[in-house]
């Protein structure tokens, strides 16, 4: 078998043999109602902007949501639990065949997020039996004047007299606010000041005081404006109140915003099957397109690019799981696949477009909206350039002072993740400490890319050491977002080398990945170079940090046989 085919999702052989009996069943048995769909189906409500319905209905049907969304702690059956090794997988079958479908479940999953952290008995399981009953949830955080600003929240909460209040407001990009039967909404006191004054309540999209005003998007996805007009919230109805709201708000973006990257993997894995395809038979001047070798290498780019994703994000799953009071590192993984994974994606689809031209527009292919929503996803739950500001936060500790961490091991078990839900307050990122990103590249320093690579991770650290930002520029934020690429190159390196590792990843696509890897730190150094406030010193730094990849004609004949192997592996029925 070619390595592409074990490596990329197809629906055709899908086992996802390393879960459990029920979760393996209800991953197979999602892959096998959407292929039944058929192509014209999926394609056709994607551009009529269809209600997902049917779709929601199989989920309970299957009690999907409530299986896989359900903490043990909070479950009323057998196999519930919350397990980001599965959640992953599914989110990458959901991208696979449709943004829209993922775009229902993740938003959901932020709905929850509250709640779950919530010491509110009843607030859970009431959320627990709106799951079993099918049902999907909101997350009402962000607003029209404010975006996700949750200092300036003016969703206003007055006490009524009787220990509880009256809420009025409203909230803006609030997906699934047209049929949430829990709406997690974030406000404040009218009578209290500051932090104190914070509040997290439950609310119910379809109470009378709950006014749906319209979808903000010409989409699928129900992307709400909603508004509460003295909306009762009783003492069952409070989630959080104080700084434990605003930590709330944060900390369930933690959680939801890591399922962005696998959303991601799955749309470029449609979408590269219907692109190799199409170019291995499409003839240009006598001769297949796939003959050019300006085409064998976007193509090739654009694989190995998709596996480094891969690899990358399934790594970050375990750092997820094996977290703890003591040991945050997944805080720095977190944005890197919100930000560097979803940003590759659209590198990946860019790659393609380049190569299929005309034919990913065209209607009949998944191609062309896979073109459209491989853009949102770098740009939900924050910007690009919020996650790499966040990143920044992390790098003098994570090149310069390692400590010892015990390793952590791949984490496929059929555990809950509960330390997602008892994160506690969300600051200090400053005093995580992580483990010696070295030996990962120490392992592989025969392979020449690599080798290469970490060349300029090397001199990154000379960087931070002897030029870095001094107070005035680090107040300038378009150097530091050029230093901050840099950065999260080395960290997508690390992991995606660990993954290698425990994977028994083939040298040679390594070494081809890695190939783009050093291009892509020279093409960000030289941007650094050219910043305005860029000092002399940074500006030698950074021209003396580009390099040039190791050629290897026959290992890059070698990973285009891989990508050549697509061609026909994948094509969804009609």
């Amino acid at each position: 078998m070619a390595e592409s085919a074990s490596l990329l999702f197809n629906p055709h052989t899908y086992d996802p043999a390393h879960f459990d009996p029920e979760t393996r069943r209800l991953l197979r048995a999602t892959v096998d109602w959407f292929e039944a769909r058929g192509k014209r189906r999926l394609i056709e409500d994607y551009r009529s902007r269809a209600w997902l319905g049917d779709f929601l209905d199989f989920a309970a049907r299957e009690d999907l949501f409530a299986t896989f969304l359900t903490p043990a702690s909070a479950a009323n059956k057998d196999g519930r639990r919350w397990d980001t090794a599965r959640i992953a997988a599914l989110n990458e079958i959901f991208g696979f065949y449709g943004l829209d479908y993922w775009y229902a479940w993740q938003v959901t999953i932020l709905g929850l997020g509250p709640v779950w952290q919530s010491d509110n008995a009843e607030a859970r399981t009431w959320a627990a039996d709106l799951l079993s009953r099918g049902e999907v949830f909101a997350f009402g955080l962000s607003e029209k004047a404010h975006g996700a600003d949750i200092y300036s929240t003016d969703m206003l909460l007055t006490p009524d007299g009787e220990g509880g209040f009256r809420a009025s407001g409203s909230k803006y990009y609030i997906g699934n606010g047209n049929a949430a039967g829990l709406v997690s909404v974030f406000g404040r006191r009218t009578d209290v000041e500051g932090p104190d004054g914070y509040v997290f309540f439950a609310a119910d999209s379809r109470h009378e005081a709950y006014r749906l005003v319209k979808n903000v998007v010409d989409s699928s996805k129900y992307v709400s404006e909603f508004c509460l007009a003295d909306y009762p919230v009783g003492p069952a109805d409070i989630l959080h109140t104080g700084r434990a709201a605003f930590d709330a708000a944060l900390n369930t973006v933690n959680v939801g915003k890591f399922n962005l990257c696998t959303a991601s993997i799955g749309i470029c894995e449609h979408a590269m099957y219907e692109a190799v395809t199409h170019a291995s038979n499409r003839i240009l001047y006598g001769r297949p397109v796939t003959a050019f070798p300006h085409v064998r290498r976007e193509l090739t780019d654009a694989y190995v690019r998709l596996v480094g994703m891969k690899l990358f994000s399934d790594r970050a799953v375990d750092y997820f799981r094996s977290a703890g009071p003591d040991d945050r590192r997944y805080l720095l993984f977190n944005p890197m696949t919100k930000m560097k994974v979803t940003t590759e994606g659209e590198k990946v689809i860019d790659l393609m477009w380049d190569v299929i031209a005309a034919k990913g527009f065209e209607k009949d292919n998944y191609f062309a909206q896979a073109a459209v929503e491989i853009r949102g996803l770098p740009k939900l739950e924050g910007t690009v350039h919020v996650n790499l500001a966040l990143i920044l936060k992390f790098m003098r500790n994570h090149l310069l002072n390692p400590v010892d961490r015990p390793a952590v091991p791949t984490r496929l078990d059929a555990a809950d993740d509960t330390f997602l839900f008892q994160q506690g307050p969300a600051r200090g990122l400053g005093s995580v400490r992580f483990h010696d990103w070295r030996p990962a590249f120490d392992a592989y320093a025969e392979v020449p890319n690599v080798a290469r690579f970490r060349e300029q991770a090397n001199a990154l650290c000379t960087f931070v050491e002897t030029a870095a930002p001094d107070e005035e520029q680090s107040r300038d934020l378009d150097l530091l977002l050029a230093v901050g690429q840099l950065f999260a190159l080395v960290v997508h390196g690390q992991l995606i080398l660990e993954q290698a590792r425990l994977t028994g990843l083939d040298e040679a696509l390594l070494d081809e990945l890695f190939a783009v890897l050093v291009r892509d730190f020279s093409a960000h150094a030289v941007e650094l170079h050219g910043k305005d406030s860029a000092t002399e010193a940074q500006q030698n730094w950074a021209l003396a940090a580009v390099r040039r990849p190791v050629v290897d004609a026959a290992r890059s004949a070698r990973i285009w046989e891989q990508v050549e192997a697509l061609s026909g592996a994948y094509e969804m029925g009609q």
